[in-house]
């Protein structure tokens, strides 16, 4: 049998000899994260349609790369095991031990030949074929060799879906964007509560939730939205197919208003009501039986080898409180170890530092703040850091503060895992497990819809991954980083940002002369930057008539509250100050980005819907600076201290009209990226 070497070198003759003369050798190609090395050949490679698997544990890669290959170039592959022929892609498992748990090497020539130690190597080698496919004209790829392994094993991202129901239909695609992008960690917060000010002042009106099924408490689980144990348990199975890593979050002891309103003698009377009161027993019985729930038996509903335990931002008002938080920190990790898993938690053991022994031996800790946990001093005393720093990785949506939109610029130029806050390690210090960035959804109920959250995600998803494979790795500028990342799909099968084109192409012009009831259009919807344009003969709707509906959004002719021209999505209702006549021929256009969504009727700009700043007022808030009693009547001012900023967006709906009497032609949309 012929050595790799020797393939390796016949493949590239072939390569070679297939070119007219003064060809050139192929640049590093263009993928994300960015190739450790690159040697050059000439030429390119047209896949023949054939995935050869070489080991039999390689088999499922090469049928989930055919689909894939299916998906999102529209090319049909045939997979086979045995002896691969010039223009097949060729998966195989090496003993390069160099390459370490997750690189791989990737050969193209006349085949293309990809080695890597493990199934997981393999899978992310996959990634990288896909990704130069289908940035090719022709779907050929150019012949050289790139040897290419992560920098940091932990590569994730965290995301809040205790203040906001993220439905289990986007956390599949979620899965699928972070596997094409080789990040291998997804870290699902699965509890957590609003800010009491917003609601009043009230602990009971305050938004709360956890999101799973529970059956040892039956009425724990959120009502606006939760997973059910099966549903949890397959999106585990499916990222496991993706070589990532779910992470479950119950977060405790802090952060807990859920358990509370639904056991209200749990609660902290001296700290608030999103505290435990780590004073009382039962606060142990309800969160040992919650977990025993989740992770007990041969097939538990936690099914990864880590579970995060919470510990986040405790008050340390007193000595003994910090003690017993201590204890309850150490409780968890270990009663999460004699379920054979490994605890994560979020750092505060400098925020609340005592004498109370926590165990940090094979515990991985999210150091997010260095007041709550210095990452120097948690090196010193044994754990394991994720650097997931608050000032530099969190997203907040529309909170005013903290980061709407990441600084792509500045993490992708200056940003590695190896920088926490204030502290600079060396890159690959071996207490550096790697990097995060999160989503905190902190102002439940501000109109965020998913899609908003995923468009603030995307370019930070593409950016984090770059910096946490290749670390200072990198020779791109930014500049045309951003420009090229745009070119790239979100995931095969995957379109979440509502494309009509593929990124960086021209966006096409769709267009219906005329559009009938129910009708299909063939397009699901239309992200930011669209231009929705169609021309109305109204007749008297009732209340609820829908214009378009997607599996995301609804747009009606008539909303059923007011009658007016309004959008639904993620349980919020917005309407325009704007009425369908009876008899009344109008053209209508409606334009929507991530900041707003404008009504222009005849060409002319009736109304836009763009951030609304709603005030907290509270009776503290009054001032009044006339004598008592020395006026009949006198102003109420307010001083308000808190906003939120409500959203009006809306990704438009587009896969099938409604029921409507109106006559609706000459619908046209459009679409551009700025």
């Amino acid at each position: 049998m012929k050595t790799f070497s020797r393939v390796l070198y016949m493949s590239l003759l072939v390569c070679l000899s297939a070119l007219t003369a003064g060809a050139e050798v192929n640049p590093k190609p263009f993928v994300i994260p960015e190739l450790k090395e690159w040697t050059g050949a000439e030429g390119s490679m047209k896949p023949s349609g054939r995935i050869v698997y070489k080991n039999a544990q390689l088999k499922s890669v090469a049928l989930s790369l055919a689909a894939d290959f299916k998906d999102l170039l529209g090319k049909e592959m045939i997979v086979v095991k045995g002896s691969e022929k010039p223009g097949d892609i060729v998966l195989a498992l090496s003993k390069e031990t160099s390459l370490g748990a997750e690189g791989y090497r990737l050969h193209v020539g006349a085949t293309a030949n990809l080695r890597a130690p493990s199934v997981k190597g393999v899978y992310w080698g996959t990634r990288t074929l896909l990704q130069m496919s289908e940035q090719s004209v022709d779907q050929g790829l150019p012949c050289g060799e790139t040897y290419d392994k992560p920098e940091y094993k932990l590569r994730g991202f965290m995301i809040d879906c205790g203040r906001k129901y993220i439905p289990i239909t986007y956390l599949r695609q979620l899965t699928k964007i972070m596997a094409y992008y080789k990040m291998n960690t997804l870290q699902i917060h699965l509890n957590d509560n609003g800010f009491r000010q917003y609601f009043g002042g009230s602990w009971e009106k305050t938004q709360a939730a956890f999101r799973l099924e529970s059956e040892t408490y039956p009425g724990l689980t959120a009502k606006d939205g939760s997973y059910t144990k099966q549903e949890f348990i397959d999106l585990q199975k499916m990222a496991e197919e993706h070589q990532i890593e779910i992470i479950p979050e119950i977060d405790a002891p802090a952060h807990s208003l859920a358990f509370t309103h639904y056991r209200p003698e749990l609660g902290s009377k001296e700290y608030g009501m999103d505290h435990l009161d780590l004073f009382n027993p039962e606060v142990y019985t309800f969160m040992d039986n919650l977990y025993k729930e989740y992770l007990e038996g041969k097939n538990p509903v936690f099914r990864g080898k880590r579970v995060h335990i919470g510990t986040d931002e405790y008050s340390n008002a007193k000595k003994d409180v910090v003690e017993k938080f201590r204890a309850f920190t150490d409780h968890y990790i270990r009663l999460v170890e004699s379920y054979g898993k490994q605890a994560v938690l979020w750092g505060a053991l400098t925020h609340a530092s005592g004498e109370t022994p926590v165990k940090s031996e094979n515990v991985l800790m999210d150091i997010w703040y260095n007041g709550f946990a210095n990452p120097a001093e948690m090196k010193k005393q044994g754990y394991q850091l994720v650097s997931i720093p608050d000032g530099y990785v969190y997203i907040v949506p529309a909170a005013g503060y903290y980061y709407d939109y990441l600084n792509t610029e500045f993490l992708y130029n200056s940003w590695t895992p190896a920088t926490i806050g204030n502290q600079k390690f060396e890159e690959n210090d071996p207490a550096i497990e790697g990097g995060m960035f999160a989503v905190w959804n902190d102002h439940a109920g501000n109109g965020i819809s998913v899609k908003d959250i995923h468009h603030r995600v995307f370019p930070a998803l593409q950016t984090l991954a770059v910096k946490c494979w290749s670390g200072q790795h990198t020779s791109l500028p930014y500049a045309e980083f951003n420009v090229a990342r745009q070119r790239l799909s979100e995931a095969p099968g995957v379109n979440e940002l509502g494309r009509l084109a593929k990124g960086g192409a021209p966006s096409p012009s769709l267009e219906w002369p005329t559009v009938t009831p129910d009708m299909e259009l063939g397009v699901t919807e239309a992200g930011y930057g669209y231009s929705v344009n169609f021309e109305l003969e109204g007749t008297e709707e009732a209340k609820g008539t829908v214009l378009f509906r997607s599996p995301n959004a609804v747009f009606y002719l008539s909303d059923p509250r007011q009658g007016k021209l309004g959008f639904e999505r993620d349980g919020y209702l917005n309407t325009f100050n704007y009425r369908v006549e009876a008899g009344k021929k109008v053209t209508l256009r409606i334009e929507g980005d991530n900041k707003a969504t404008r009504l222009y009727v005849n060409d002319q700009l009736k109304e836009e819907l763009g951030p609304q700043q709603l005030y907290v007022m509270r009776e503290s808030d009054k001032a009044n600076y006339q004598v008592e009693g020395a006026y009949a009547t006198r102003p109420e001012v307010y001083h308000p201290t808190d906003r939120i900023y409500y959203q009006r967006t809306l990704v438009f709906p587009l896969q099938q009209a409604g029921r409507f009497k109106s006559k609706v032609t000459n619908l046209k949309v459009q679409q551009s990226f700025k």
